[in-house]
């Protein structure tokens, strides 16, 4: 049995586009304590997008004996900077404002567990470059937000409109949506979970 620690609608539509079969029991963790935490460690985000994916399995396979439980995280970073999902229309205008015209990097981790036990972990980190916009196009562009763009970190999805606000992407496509789904698929084929 394979379950996402996960609330993420992506995450699971992911999961699920690839032929993988697995519950959804979201791990429901104090992320604000483990970014905090980290943040007083000097820990890079990436560090810390692993231990919240870490957490959230950890948490799940209480509940799920035996099973493949996967958690993941991601942080967006820009020059030191970390985002998290905006609270509000103000609050993605200020995201957006700040990321315009700037590179930043989306570390992305994914680990399962089993038993209380992290079995396997990876990290990607792609880098997205936000273009010069202006202020025209950013009204327009908070103003036709939807909910699942506001449930986004940076306000944005790049299989959406989002995609406008960029004008260079380097690094895994899956990894962006916030799953390395490529190195995950080839986890669970090792573990016949998918067949090979």
């Amino acid at each position: 049995m394979t379950v996402l620690a996960s609330r993420s609608r992506i995450r699971a539509a992911l999961l699920s586009q690839a032929g993988i079969k697995a519950a959804r029991d979201p791990a429901r963790i104090d992320e604000t304590e483990i970014k905090a935490n980290s943040r007083r460690k000097g820990a890079e985000a990436g560090v810390c997008a692993m231990a919240l994916a870490e957490a959230k399995a950890l948490t799940v396979t209480t509940r799920h004996p035996r099973a493949l439980v996967i958690g993941a995280d991601q942080i967006l970073n820009c020059n030191g900077t970390w985002l998290d999902k905006p609270r509000g229309r103000d609050d993605a205008r200020g995201q957006l404002r700040l990321l315009r015209g700037q590179t930043h990097e989306l570390a992305t981790a994914v680990c399962v567990a089993r038993d209380a036990n992290v079995i396997w972990h990876e990290i990607q980190r792609p880098r997205l470059t936000m273009r010069n916009f202006g202020d025209d196009f950013l009204d327009a562009y908070i103003a036709a937000l939807g909910r699942d763009d506001m449930a986004a970190v940076g306000a944005y999805r790049i299989e959406g409109r989002g995609i406008q606000l960029f004008e260079r992407i380097e690094g895994d496509y899956f990894a962006i949506l916030g799953l390395p789904l490529l190195p995950l698929m080839e986890f669970l084929r090792a573990q016949g979970e998918l067949p090979k």
